[in-house]
């Protein structure tokens, strides 16, 4: 069935997208509960990738295709297009398929599939699912975000925080810790610090259960998009952390600098 991009009702698009994320949910954990050792392989960057990574990643872009053929595709696990011909796209969807996949190699459930349509050069609509969990969460512009757990879904909200306070509760990557953010940690008042994987960080932030979120390391587009638009729309906000400048999508290396997320008092 093909739609035209201007005639997108994200409405519509978001339960579709939703399900795609839990049935792509679904196989990631039938390799989960597998013996999939013999499977991991290690791309350039030392970063490992397995069969449920590219099952997963197959799935998720044929279904795209599938609900609107005339909107693009860019995923992790999927050859990049030259950016000549992605600067022309009014709408694409930006998919990893198993963000996480570390912590889906230790068999800790810190991993998520996350699914993010963009605008030009800003996320509209995402989706992330924990399939471990089995928790879902959701947002589309201008409408807030949510969370769907027990077949209970919420509204969800960041929570204000004053960074000058004692004990903010700082969410870290838990396969990232590097001297640069245990540097930037003494900025704080004896914070309390968790660790955990995938974009399950960002999560912890919209539904107010921490108050922070940075990196210094850059990632890829796709690590941040889904999760972006839910920041947004849950109040906070993901921002350079050198500058303070907005983060923008599609740009020519598909990287994300550093950032930092957190709702601020205003």
């Amino acid at each position: 069935m093909r739609n035209k991009t201007s005639m997108i009702s994200l409405s519509s698009v978001i339960e579709q997208v939703k399900q795609i994320a839990e049935e792509a949910g679904k196989i990631i954990l039938d390799f989960y509960e597998s013996d999939f050792k013999g499977t991991i392989e290690y791309k350039s960057d030392n970063s490992p990738v397995t069969i449920a990574d590219r099952t997963a990643n197959e799935f998720i872009v044929s279904n795209l295709q599938k609900i609107y053929s005339d909107i693009p595709v860019i995923a992790e696990e999927s050859q990049n297009v030259d950016f000549a011909q992605r600067i022309k796209w009014p709408y694409f969807w930006m998919v990893d398929p198993l963000d996480g996949t570390k912590e889906f190699i230790k068999k800790n459930g810190e991993f998520t599939v996350n699914i993010a349509l963009i605008k030009q050069t800003k996320p509209v609509l995402g989706v992330v699912y924990a399939p471990v969990y089995n928790k879902m969460y959701w947002a589309y512009k201008g409408t807030g975000a949510f969370m769907n757990s027990d077949n209970k879904t919420v509204k969800i909200n960041a929570r204000k925080s004053d960074l000058k306070s004692k004990n903010l509760k700082i969410v870290l990557s838990r396969s990232h810790l590097d001297i640069s953010t245990k540097e930037y940690l003494k900025n704080f008042n004896d914070p309390v610090t968790i660790q955990r994987g995938s974009s399950l960080k960002f999560m912890d932030i919209a539904c107010g259960e921490a108050d922070l979120y940075f990196r210094f390391n850059s990632v890829m587009e796709w690590d941040t998009a889904a999760s972006h638009i839910i920041i947004k729309e849950s109040g906070a906000d993901l921002v350079n952390i050198k500058n303070g400048n907005n983060i923008f999508y599609n740009k020519k290396d598909l990287k994300i600098p550093g950032f930092i997320v957190y709702r601020g008092l205003n």
